[in-house]
Order: structure tokens, then sequence, then C-alpha cells
């Protein structure tokens, strides 16, 4: 005879625990303390096996026996009901365990071997100050285009639309790291590059090439510190990258050689990175030897 609600919630607990059959394997385990579990009972691979379904009244009759005909199905492809019901707790520890935080950190820590110290901070700042705060506790393959799109909105709103595109950029990256580590299945970055509001370029300021000769002439005079004239000359000679020639130390320059060895630690690349010196250049080095 199957089970009814009423025989359930009317079972008394006695001094050991006892079972009521509701059929096809499936009971519940009555204890003494009232506790109440279902329980189904089956055979794989010829040994009697009992599969846990849940407490009742949380677990209701109906769902118990929706249980139990999803477990015969499994058998009869073969499969182990309990061994199923453990890997899909398994997924979904790892679904929760797997945030975009710590997946983030990961690709972070992945990609920061070919970024200089500085680029590779930026990077994490970046997510940290803009992503972290709504969406990093979230499981990485639980994020929705809206949901990140919605971060993303907040930071244009600041004015910020270079900062949006770079961390939309790096969001991308992450999500790709993601599914190619079989932690999730889905870019919802991806959908979002043509939702972006575009930033208006604006060039800097640039000489006209009339008006170099008088620059230069007024460079030669220029009475006010040494080093502010000593660099611009540098960068017209050496065309580097102004945080190049700030950080430069006077090791990195081989005047025999005529050349400049800016170290793969200070490259946005992590490559060292040569600079030929014309006879130019080499004189305005050493002028600045007893500075440096």
């Amino acid at each position: 005879m199957s089970l009814t609600d009423l025989q359930i919630r009317n079972a008394a607990p006695k001094d050991r625990p006892y079972k009521m059959s509701d059929g096809g394997g499936l009971f519940i385990l009555v204890k003494p303390n009232g506790n109440k579990f279902w329980r189904k009972k089956y055979r794989y691979n010829g040994k009697e096996k009992s599969l846990s379904i849940g407490t009742y009244p949380i677990v209701t009759l109906f769902q118990a026996r929706e249980a139990r005909e999803a477990a015969l199905k499994l058998l009869e492809k073969g499969e182990d009901p309990s061994f199923n019901k453990q890997e899909e707790k398994r997924q979904r520890a790892t679904i929760i365990g797997n945030t975009f935080e710590l997946v983030t950190i990961d690709w972070w820590e992945h990609k920061r071997g070919g970024w200089s110290i500085k680029h590779a901070n930026s990077v994490m700042r970046s997510l940290k100050n803009n992503i972290f705060p709504d969406l990093g506790n979230r499981p990485v393959s639980k994020i929705t285009p809206p949901q990140l799109l919605h971060v993303i909105r907040q930071i244009e709103k600041r004015g910020s639309l270079e900062t949006a595109s770079k961390v939309l950029q790096r969001c991308n990256s992450v999500f790709r790291f993601a599914i190619a580590s079989g932690l999730a299945t889905y870019n919802p970055a991806a959908d979002l590059r043509e939702v972006l509001k575009t930033p208006v370029s604006r060039n800097h300021a640039a000489l006209k090439e009339t008006e170099l000769p008088e620059f230069l002439k007024k460079l030669d005079g220029y009475d006010g510190q040494r080093l502010t004239k000593i660099a611009l000359q540098l960068l017209i000679l050496t065309f580097v990258r102004s945080i190049e020639l700030r950080g430069a130390r006077w090791e990195e320059f081989n005047l025999k050689k005529g050349e400049w060895r800016i170290p793969d630690d200070r490259m946005k690349m992590r490559d060292e990175h040569i600079v030929p010196l014309s006879s130019q250049a080499m004189d305005i080095a050493s002028s600045c030897l007893p500075l440096m």
C-alpha cells in the first residue's frame, strides 16, 4: 500500500527507528527523536544500496516519489543514483566556490608574468575597485550580461569611459579563462562590446613642423631646471616614453657601444628594449653623469 501524507504526519516516534514503505524501494525512516528521512533502496552491480532523498516535510511525499522515479531512470541507464547525486553536489560546490573574484585572481596570476609590475597592479586594481564590489562573490558561471552591463554603466556614469572599456576587456579575458578552465560555458562580456559608450578622442597638443625650429631654439636657451632640459633633449633624440626616461639609471647606458638598455622590468611587455644612441644623445647623457 502506498503512503498518504496524513499517515506520514501522524507517524509517532518509537523506541527504535522504523520504516514505512511507499513501494518501489521508497520508504520513510522514522527516528526515535521524531525526525523522518526519505530513503530509496536499490541494487547496483549486485550490491544493495540506499539513496538519501531528504527529510520530511521539507521534501514532500510527491517530491520523494519524483526522486524515486528519477533514480529508477538512472538505474535503467546503468548509472548509480548515489554517485550521480554526489557528482551533482560536487558540481554545485564547484560553482559556488569559483566566484568571479577567485577566478580573476587565478587569471591574473597566470597573465602577470608577461606584464610589467605596474601594469599588472593596474589591471588588478581596476577590477578590484570596479567589479569585485558587485560581482566578486558571484559564481563566475552565473553572471549574466545584464548584471555585468549594470556594473559597466556605473563606471560610465562617472564619466570614466576609457576605464569602462578597459574593465570590460579584462572581464572578457577572465570569462574566456574560466571557459577554458572548465569553470563556465558562457562569456557575458562578449555580448556587451557594441553597447559601450564611445569616448571622445582628443589628441594631445603637438608642435607643428613650422614651430619646431623655434621650440629647439628656446629649449637650447632654457635656463630652468637642468634635468628638465636634458630630459626633453633625450626624448627628442631617442623617442622613448617619458616614463622610461624618468626611471632611467646610469648603469643602463653603455656609451662605448652607443646604446641604452632599458631592462624588462621597466617595459610594459617585459622585454628588454635597446635604444641606439646618436653622438648627440651620448653627449647629453654624459653631461648628466654628475647629476645621477
